[in-house]
């Protein structure tokens, strides 16, 4: 039974109070930020239903969920375009800088409507946990990937971050391109759901995911911009940006290779 000592369970215990109490105070009350504690439980109870998931599906047959498909999609399609426009807005009027942009942590009108807007990202990639849940009741397990449980999995916690330590800045830039690209995915969705009388507008899906990749290499270039530039936002924020969107830009590579190029090359 592994043991652990009081001097280290005293530094656990400084660090998660060092978590709490350094954060954004504006946004240390709203649903979800304050600790990561209840967050990781989401994550966890994430992983439990990915794994049991389709062991308890096995033997059932496929759920008919085409209805709530359609209004969740057209819902997400709507939300992200919202999140789009405001991070627009938002940024727009506040003169923002896509070279250098610190966090403005006042609460003026403006910084608290960029704050608000960073909260709704976040809470929409706790919301966006259901496609998962979706791909378990229709039995689409060829689509629970590593890409696919990494990607959502792991925004979450980013976003949590995000909204705890830097709820604007050049942050914002990630929250207004990642929008942008969820409209359209989500109205690719919702078309999908519709039935497949719908499938012969559905040729762009290879477009999409070009699209997706797009967003990581602009993200990348941005973030590393404002790396190197002499900029009050904080250099691990950058850094784990640069981590996470490289890590995104090798999974959806090999996702893009296998599903478009490595198959057509075994049908040639």
């Amino acid at each position: 039974m592994v043991s652990v000592s009081p001097s280290t369970w005293q530094s656990l215990q400084i660090f998660y109070q060092w978590v709490l109490e350094n954060g954004d105070k504006r946004t240390g009350g709203w649903l979800l930020v304050y600790s990561p504690l209840p967050v990781g439980g989401i994550f966890l109870c994430y992983l439990i239903i990915v794994w049991l998931g389709p062991k308890l599906m096995a033997y059932r047959e496929p759920v008919n969920i085409k209805a709530l498909l359609i209004i969740y999609n057209f819902s997400m399609v709507c939300l992200s375009a919202y999140m789009f426009y405001e991070f627009t807005a938002s940024s727009w009027l506040a003169n923002y800088s896509l070279v250098c942009q610190p966090v403005d942590y006042s609460e003026t009108p403006l910084a608290m409507r960029m704050a608000r807007v960073c909260w709704w990202f976040y809470f929409s990639k706790v919301i966006e946990l259901t496609d998962t849940m979706f791909f378990i009741l229709r039995k689409k397990n060829n689509q629970l990937t590593f890409l696919h449980v990494y990607h959502h999995g792991t925004m979450i916690f980013n976003w949590w971050a995000g909204v705890k330590y830097v709820a604007g800045g050049q942050s914002f830039f990630i929250g207004l391109i990642n929008s942008f690209v969820h409209v359209v995915m989500y109205m690719y969705y919702g078309l999908a759901a519709l039935g497949p009388q719908m499938h012969k507008y559905l040729w762009w899906k290879r477009y999409l995911t070009s699209l997706q990749l797009l967003q990581f290499f602009i993200v990348t270039i941005h973030t590393a911009v404002n790396f190197y530039a002499d900029c009050d936002f904080p250099d691990s924020m950058n850094m784990v940006v640069l981590s996470y969107a490289f890590s995104l830009i090798a999974l959806f590579s090999n996702f893009y290779y296998q599903s478009y190029i490595s198959k057509k090359t075994k049908m040639a």
